[in-house]
């Protein structure tokens, strides 16, 4: 129970924060003083932080940080595992309900909006898929360019091609391996009936800063994170000589700054090509934030700012009412 009075009473749908936002936008500082103030466990929603090989490339809470407040499902997988959604939803329920039995405060912190979604509405009962499908798919997303994986997904399932980008690799990789081994699309099975959805009262707070400031910010990290040492850091993710497939490989700024590695690139060139593509991943996150956080959480504070200390009496107090007027 926090000093503050506010925390949970029993419930038949305990309460739960969400911390989402942008890359670089303060959700990581900005939960662990939630999670000081509220005695909270921080838990990660970021589909790159969970991974050990990543600290600095996908910002990662410093030991120092992770060490002020309890930290769970940072950097728990190696790079060579795949964590999907499912996964990750299973590991992230098995958290909660570990904080709530010790009466603290869950608090999701992430970027991932695909993660956040599957927490609040459920997983579309898509079929097991046969390990050879997925391994020949993937071998086909390795081999093909993007425009030509993303032509063969509109041959077998238009409705799905039409909804992605051939950037998607992933998402157009896991399309294909549905309807090759199901004969039927993706989008057939997101439209049934969906595994039970987690049953809390849960609030999202969601940074949405100004584009030109947030930029600026993004471009000052990938800068530090140069000088902390992210080359080093992809060095020995590529010794390891992992699937290029892999989520891990293909995080933002991975595929820049080995190209510098491999002699593609000059350094500089390659710090300019993480940039933009960091700068492009922030938009598509609020592209995102804007249109499906308040459909998937029926309580959402949207904040057109970056999160800063400066901001924490008017959040403190969104959640204080949280708390004390979350469902029965």
């Amino acid at each position: 129970m926090s000093d503050t009075g506010t925390l949970v009473q029993p419930s038949a749908r305990p309460p739960i924060l969400a911390i989402t936002g942008p890359t670089a936008c303060g959700k990581s500082a900005l939960a662990i003083r939630i999670a000081e103030t509220f005695d909270g466990v921080v838990i990660n929603a970021d589909s790159m932080q969970v991974y050990g090989d990543l600290r600095i490339l996908s910002a990662r809470p410093t030991p120092e940080e992770e060490a002020r407040v309890p930290h769970r499902l940072f950097g728990v997988l190696p790079a060579s595992r795949d964590c999907s959604a499912e996964q990750w939803r299973t590991l992230a329920v098995r958290e909660i309900e570990a904080a709530l039995a010790l009466g603290k405060l869950p608090i999701l912190v992430g970027g991932t909006g695909l993660y956040l979604r599957v927490l609040q509405r459920g997983l579309a009962a898509v079929p097991e898929i046969p390990e050879a499908v997925r391994a020949a798919v993937r071998q086909r997303q390795r081999t093909l360019d993007p425009q030509a994986l993303h032509g063969e997904l509109a041959l077998r399932d238009p409705e799905m091609a039409a909804r992605l980008k051939p950037a998607d690799g992933q998402r157009i990789a896991r399309a294909l391996e549905v309807v090759e081994a199901t004969g039927r699309s993706l989008a057939d099975y997101q439209r049934m009936q969906t595994t039970v959805a987690a049953d809390y009262d849960a609030l999202a707070i969601a940074a949405l800063p100004p584009r030109a400031a947030l930029n600026a910010r993004i471009e000052a990290r990938l800068e530090k994170m140069l000088e902390e040492g992210a080359l080093d850091e992809v060095r020995a993710l590529l010794d390891q000589g992992l699937d290029p497939a892999l989520p891990a490989m293909r995080a933002v700024g991975v595929p820049e700054l080995a190209s510098y590695l491999y002699g593609e690139r000059t350094r500089a060139q390659a710090l300019a090509a993480a940039q933009a593509a960091t700068r492009r991943y922030a938009k598509r996150q609020r592209t995102w934030l804007r249109h499906q956080t308040p459909r998937d959480f029926d309580k959402a504070a949207m904040l057109y700012a970056q999160f800063s200390e400066s901001l924490d009496p008017v959040i403190f107090n969104e959640i204080r009412w949280f708390l004390l007027t979350a469902q029965p």
